[in-house]
């Protein structure tokens, strides 16, 4: 298989010295016609605390297959299937790439929303802990896809890689359901391309730049409007009934912060978000059941610092990594509400997790975790013990 590296051709991943796959870049810069790949994760999950016995859970998390197929030197097509949980079949890529140079490539189909680390760089192998942060399942819902188009390029004289995309948006409402809640964010508004509707366009950029020895600094950004089904059929002359679609979706606007630094076996990451949230008031209200509002917030963030460092770096014979690591967390779903809606303490969640990870080779690893929660209300932390096998292909 070919491997695609972040800095250049043969640089080294910034977060846990590892080789970065990168899917897509790795299919695309390849020279065969055919490429097959994929990657997996196996977990064991055991939370304890608070004063009960709770049951562990034993996973196979994710079992993905990449297939790439290059149709001349410049066109080329991706994909990614992924099995969740031994039963949940999603697409999370697939998409056609035309490359008219190294500054230039368009592409359309399903893509990687390319906000933050792990929602582009998410194979197992590839991070510290078992299981991905969480501030990439509520903030930024990892693994995070919609369909669209949009450029891609490299610019090396400036050491900057870029992406933009137009894409379809979350869904808000679907038939008297509310997809946004105070709860769970954005993560279950994904339309994940089954079906999915559109009434407004979105955007999405991304902006690297690698110019510094062994440092990544990444900026994001998303916006536009969500999407609802109360905009099929509507009379655009009936003034009820556009006041009635417009109060079932909400404004986005999100942006993120991310770096990766490695000095020898020193690793650092660090990832920062804040999104903004419009028509919260209205949407609230609007998808109120049994005279309980919903409580989606009007702002959300989410941030975290991680140290980790390769034990075995100073032996040049031991080509595995053991590989510690510690890291803070912090998220709330409901930093800000908008009119008399009272923010809920118990969305505001630090997260303590500190491990270690052995690498038989780049590609394959165990790990161990321990992730201590606490929200904002709690006077004591939750426990939860994880342990996994990580591989990719």
């Amino acid at each position: 298989m070919f491997f695609y590296f972040e800095n250049e051709s043969y640089s080294q991943d910034n977060s846990s010295n590892n080789f970065q796959l990168n899917t897509t870049s790795k299919m695309l810069i390849s020279d065969k016609k055919l490429n097959i790949g994929g990657y997996g994760q196996i977990d064991y999950n055991q939370p304890f605390g608070g004063g009960t016995l709770q049951n562990g859970k034993l996973d196979v998390h994710r079992l993905i297959l990449f297939v790439g197929y290059r149709f001349t030197n410049k066109l080329s097509f991706v994909s990614e299937i992924e099995i969740e949980h031994a039963s949940e079949i999603y697409i999370e890529q697939a998409f056609v790439n035309y490359a008219f140079n190294t500054y230039l490539n368009v592409r359309g189909g399903m893509l990687l929303i390319p906000v933050g680390v792990i929602n582009l760089y998410h194979e197992p192998p590839t991070f510290n802990g078992v299981e991905r942060p969480l501030i990439d399942k509520y903030i930024v819902p990892t693994t995070w896809r919609e369909l669209g188009a949009g450029i891609a390029g490299s610019i090396p004289d400036a050491s900057l890689k870029y992406q933009f995309y137009v894409v379809g948006g979350f869904k808000s409402y679907d038939n008297g359901t509310a997809g946004l809640t105070g709860e769970t964010g954005l993560r279950k508004g994904r339309q994940k391309g089954i079906e999915a509707i559109i009434t407004y366009p979105n955007f999405t950029a991304r902006l690297d730049y690698y110019g510094i020895l062994g440092l990544n600094l990444g900026l994001s950004a998303y916006f536009g409007k969500t999407q609802s089904t109360l905009f099929n059929g509507l009379d655009r002359n009936d003034p009820v009934a556009v006041q009635r679609a417009d109060s079932s979706v909400v404004g986005i606007s999100l942006a993120g912060f991310d770096l990766r630094y490695t000095r020898k076996g020193f690793h650092l990451r660090g990832q920062l978000y804040y999104s903004r949230i419009k028509n919260t008031e209205q949407y609230n209200y609007f998808t109120s059941e049994d005279n309980e509002p919903n409580d989606l917030g009007s702002s959300m963030y989410g941030y975290y610092i991680e140290v980790s460092y390769n034990v075995f770096y100073p032996f040049e014979k031991i080509k595995n990594k053991l590989v510690p690591f510690v890291r803070y967390s912090s998220y709330d779903t409901q930093a800000t509400t908008a009119g008399d809606l009272p923010v809920n303490d118990a969305y505001q969640v630090n997260v303590i997790t500190t491990g270690i990870g052995f690498w038989f080779i780049p590609q394959v690893a165990i790990k161990t975790d321990v992730q201590f929660l606490k929200n904002k209300i709690q006077s004591r932390y939750n426990y939860m013990f994880n342990a996994g096998i990580a591989l990719m292909f």
